[in-house]
Parts: C-alpha cells; structure tokens; sequence
C-alpha cells in the first residue's frame, strides 16, 4: 500500500502563494520562496500528481457582478445518497464550492447567481434532487 502524500513546509508556502497569485510564474514563485525555480517545478508537478493541488483558478472580486446573489445552503442528505446528491450538486454552475461536514447538516454549498431568480431557480433544483431531505440557506449581505 502507498503511504499518503503529505505536503510539508515548502510545499504549503508555494500553495499560499498561488492562492494570492495563481498565475505567478516559476521564477515569481521561487524568488518569493528563496528556493530554485527546478525546485518550485518539481514541487508543483508532485503537487498535482497527488491530488493535493487541483489546478489554478480565477479569483474575482465579490463586488464585480453587480446584481449578483451570494449565499451559504446547508443541505442535508437522506441515508447513504451522499455521493449521488453531490454528483448532481457539482452539475450546477451557480455553486462554486460544495464542502461535506458533520453535525445536523451534511453538505454546505456556496452558490452564486446572478440574481434572484436564478437564485430561486438554484433552490428549487437543489431540493428536487433525490436524497436531498432538507435545506437551510442565508444569504450573504455584505463582506466585513
């Protein structure tokens, strides 16, 4: 059996700075960690090859989509459709991030949507998923 990867020190500085830049180059990367830019490309690639890295994202500023609708929905799911519900969540491109939990809720999903009606929309598909038993969502106001 292979032993889990586990990222170490340098490993977690090159992540915290692709998530403030995730377009940074090698050699951005390997000055600002004081490393060679063999090293940061070694690190990135096993990174990637364990999963541990998904890939690189765009990062756009909440205030950019005028109109648009931000929300925290917790969902609950029906005994053991877990995996089936989050298939279908991850097929709605209004949540950008799907997370399991513990306690009374089982999933808790981001959704962004460019206003309310395709907010409502969004609510009224997630609950007519099969397996989802029961939704709990707060909209977010303001960032502070």
């Amino acid at each position: 059996m292979t032993a889990k990867f586990v990222p170490d020190e340098l490993d977690r500085r090159i992540v915290a700075h692709l998530r403030v830049d995730g377009r940074a180059s090698l050699s951005k990367l390997a000055a600002a960690i004081g490393v060679a830019r063999g090293t940061v490309q070694n690190r990135l690639d096993r990174l990637l090859d364990t999963g541990t890295l998904l890939g690189f994202t765009v990062r756009v500023r909440d205030d950019s989509a005028d109109g648009a609708v931000r929300a925290v929905m917790l969902i609950g799911v029906v005994g053991k459709s877990t995996t089936q519900v989050i298939r279908k969540l991850r097929g709605i491109p209004e949540i950008s991030t799907l997370s399991t939990t513990n306690g009374k809720w089982d999933l808790v999903a981001d959704v962004r949507a460019d206003g309310l009606s395709d907010f409502d929309r969004v609510l009224r598909e997630v609950r007519m998923i099969e397996g989802v038993s029961s939704s709990e969502t707060s909209l977010l106001l303001s960032t502070v």
